[in-house]
């Protein structure tokens, strides 16, 4: 789930209302969908690749030699096969790149960036079989309105529609859902084929066609693959058909969240929780299938992922920015407040009939329930755009997810709502983002998918454009990654977090190793790997980048105060409920 902000404490009350309560309303047809996050200096050549957020982790830039936009799996096979037999490093791109770390930088400026932009053909589509072959640059919203028009849907989905089949397959990305197979994209796929390096004997170039059927282990290995064994050319996902759900959010305290998260997945089929541990609150999302003649013709269009104006978004961020600057916590805690009450006033995007929202339930069929992302809709002008658009002066994030085994949820509830206790506004600037997104998530037969039954925790924090710029209570969002990712060995998102989240993280899967020996045999030359992909399989030293003020953006966990900011008041300190936790501290 992508963030939202509104008004800071900088500007009057009277603003502060206007904001919180118009800026919702600023949404206007139509908006410049995000720009290739590929820029070359001439055609095609001389490039620089880069996120949907406009950076990495690192800040590093990435420049590379080449982008190719293939078109069929005969170019991509072409591609592949010359840059094998010139021995160059190649990446995958996506339409819209939303990876936060830097998993599409190849090492090198003589690298080559394959995009699959033009790779978003549907090939096939098997009523009987409810199965569909999708090119692996479909994105999710294409996937879901083609499988519409036959009647079919996919179970199970993230909640943004931007992203390509390609892109979740290697990333791991998922819905909620502990029913069925797991709410894992990867989970439902019956055949993929990748194309990899090859021998001479092949023509620098190997097809490779992996199938569920025939209980291969490289498939189970290349299902989650981050992008190292090849390019993704085709995808096959089994289907089911249409159904529709039945969607009513409630408000509870969070008193007893540590305990009814255990079963409120087994409840119900899309279950998830907002959290939000200042205000001692939690939304719960009561979210089931309902017979096909249930009345509905509901919509869900995510407040967030509409086309925001321009204007708006930068002024946001200015009043965020002041806010920060200024230690503002009790402007945070306004603001936040402001900001759930008017997600929930507005359903969070819901609508009856698809324009306004009259009353919970909300009943519709899954393709209009499932997913969205209105700001992709296309306009000349960047008058709108979504918040995130690097291109503008909007919202700039980090976005920690992590993993943990159910059997370890409630302790690491408890040990958030301990630290809440001990700075009781310390987690507003998260409730400006809407809190913590809690999603179920199932364990998976990919070596790279959740090890364990378990809920994926979601948090996204403001982020500085300064790199050596301390955040509003750094010391608490620190503890929490590392309580969660260290304590509780959590399982970060692939797709998400920084550098520190993914130290010795292949320790974490039990076929951990197998997944880099199917990687070796996929592509022995490693042209599909890199330095971060390698230190992150634990082949090559230095995924923590140590130097002044790593500690900020989590290059690295601190060990002494220079990896801090003291110049700004902010030493290496342990925690204040994880003690093995070391973080910084503001004095």
């Amino acid at each position: 789930m992508m963030p939202f902000s509104h008004c800071k404490k900088s500007c009057t009350s009277k603003t502060k209302v206007f904001v919180s309560s118009f800026v919702l309303l600023l949404y206007i047809g139509g908006c410049s969908p995000p720009e290739d996050p590929i820029k070359c200096s001439t055609e095609n050549s001389d490039c620089t690749i880069t996120n949907g957020y406009g950076i990495f982790p690192d800040r590093a830039t990435c420049r590379v030699a080449e982008a190719v936009y293939p078109t069929s799996e005969e170019e991509l096979v072409a591609v592949v096969a010359t840059a094998t037999m010139n021995n160059r490093k190649m990446k995958v791109t996506t339409r819209y790149s939303h990876s936060f770390p830097k998993l599409v930088c190849p090492d090198g400026e003589d690298g080559i960036l394959i995009s699959t932009k033009n790779l978003n053909n549907i090939h096939n589509v098997d009523t009987t079989a409810r199965t569909m072959t999708v090119d692996s640059g479909v994105t999710l919203r294409q996937l879901i309105n083609e499988a519409a028009k036959v009647e079919l849907a996919l179970p199970y989905s993230p909640y943004w529609w931007g992203i390509t089949i390609g892109g979740m397959l290697s990333t791991g990305a998922h819905g909620s859902s502990l029913w069925g197979k797991g709410s894992a994209i990867h989970d439902y796929v019956v055949e993929l084929r990748i194309i990899t390096p090859g021998s001479p004997e092949d023509g620098y170039a190997k097809t490779r066609t992996l199938r569920l059927r025939l209980v291969g282990l490289d498939f189970n290995a290349a299902k989650v693959s981050l992008g190292v064994y090849g390019v993704i050319s085709q995808v096959t996902l089994k289907l089911e058909p249409m159904f529709k759900r039945s969607i009513t959010y409630m408000k509870k305290a969070d008193s007893e969240l540590g305990d009814e998260a255990l079963i409120f997945g087994d409840e119900h089929e899309f279950a998830d929780l907002l959290w939000y541990p200042s205000q001692k609150e939690v939304v719960y999302r009561i979210d089931d299938r309902v017979p096909l003649n249930t009345q509905g013709d509901g919509l869900y269009d995510f407040t967030a992922f509409r086309p925001t104006l321009s204007v708006t978004l930068a002024v946001l961020r200015s009043l965020e920015e002041n806010q920060e600057a200024r230690g503002d916590a009790e402007g945070k805690c306004i603001t936040s407040k402001l900001t759930t009450t008017a997600l929930w006033t507005n359903a969070f995007g819901l609508t009856n009939n698809g324009i306004i929202f009259t009353g919970y339930p909300v009943v519709g069929f899954q393709n209009r329930l499932q997913s969205s992302g209105s700001c992709l809709d296309n306009d000349a002008l960047i008058i709108t755009a979504c918040p995130w658009d690097s291109r503008l002066k909007g919202e700039f994030y980090y976005k920690t997810a992590f993993t943990i085994g159910m059997s370890k949820v409630k302790a690491f509830i408890q040990d958030v709502q301990n630290l809440v206790s001990l700075q009781p506004e310390s987690f507003c600037g998260i409730e400006q983002y809407n809190g913590i997104l809690m999603r179920y998530v199932k364990a998976s037969t990919a070596y790279l998918g959740k090890e364990e039954d378990g809920i994926d925790f979601d948090i996204t924090y403001y982020r500085s454009k300064d790199p050596l710029t301390p955040r509003l209570f750094e010391d608490i969002y620190e503890e929490v990654e590392q309580m969660g990712m260290f304590k509780y060995g959590g399982l970060p998102h692939w797709g998400k977090n920084r550098n520190l989240a993914f130290e010795s993280v292949i320790q974490k899967y039990k076929n951990g190793e197998e997944f880099v020996r199917v990687k070796e045999k996929f592509d022995l030359q490693g042209l599909f790997s890199s330095e971060w992909t390698n230190q992150v399989f634990g082949l090559k030293d230095g995924l923590s980048i140590v130097k002044d003020g790593c500690a900020l953006e989590g290059l690295c966990i601190c060990s002494e105060d220079s990896h801090c900011a003291p110049n700004k008041g902010y030493f290496c300190r342990p925690g204040r409920i994880y003690k093995e936790a070391r973080v910084c501290t503001g004095s």
